[in-house]
Parts: C-alpha cells; structure tokens; sequence
C-alpha cells in the first residue's frame, strides 16, 4: 500500500543530503584551495569533480543500500518481512554481512555518477562565459 511506497525514504533523504553536502561542499573547497580559483583550467576542474563525485558516491552508499533493501521488503507480508524498520537493516545487515556489505555495487554507482562531475564543471565554464 502507500505505506510500502515510503520505506526507505527517511534513509534515502538522508543519503541525499550526505552526497549533496559532499558533492557541492567538497567541490567548491576544493576549488577555493587552488591559486587562482577563478581560472582554473577545465581539466582540473574536472579531475577535482570526479574526485568529489567519486567520494561523495562512497560515503553516501550504504544509505542507499540500507533505502534499497527497505524497498524490496515492500508488499511482503509476516515471515517474509526481514527489516522491521530502518536502524533494524542497518543492524541486521552488519551484524550478519559485515561492513562491506553496505558497499556492494559503490563502484558501479561511483561509475555512475561520472556524468555528475560533468555537470559541476560545465556550470562553471558557464558562469565564465556569462
């Protein structure tokens, strides 16, 4: 029902704004940082946005693992419902799959998430123009 529609969705508002502070944070930091912000060449700023996309996509990850699996339980009913809530999953999914399990599949999202570092730089190339 609705409710099934929802699971997952505090933790996957909350993945959201971990990647967002670290994709647009991170970036404009790190940009800051170099000698002359304001003209950066487009090769570096795109190497510093794969760095942050990357990084961002890693740290925000087991968020979205924690949102996915809360996602496939929806519409199971009794014995077949193995999450009883969100802290449940992040429990149950360390305590018996380990740390790791929370990163399986980040490369691909990392991959993924290419096209994001993309857009950082041609905004700013933008804002040069205009």
């Amino acid at each position: 029902g609705v409710r099934g529609l929802y699971q997952g969705f505090s933790v996957s508002v909350q993945g959201i704004i971990i990647y967002r502070a670290a994709y647009f944070g991170v970036y404009d930091t790190a940009k800051g940082m170099l000698p002359d912000p304001k003209n950066t060449h487009i090769v570096v700023s795109w190497m510093i946005a794969q760095t942050v996309t990357a990084v961002a996509g890693v740290v925000s990850y087991p968020f979205d693992t924690v949102r996915r699996r809360m996602m496939m339980q929806s519409g199971r009913k009794g014995a077949d419902i193995m999450y009883t809530g969100t802290v449940d999953c992040w429990r149950k999914i360390f305590r018996d799959e380990g740390g790791k399990a929370f990163f399986k599949g980040a490369w691909s999202n990392v991959l993924r998430g290419m096209g994001g570092a993309f857009v950082l730089v041609l905004y700013d190339e933008l804002k040069k123009v205009i």
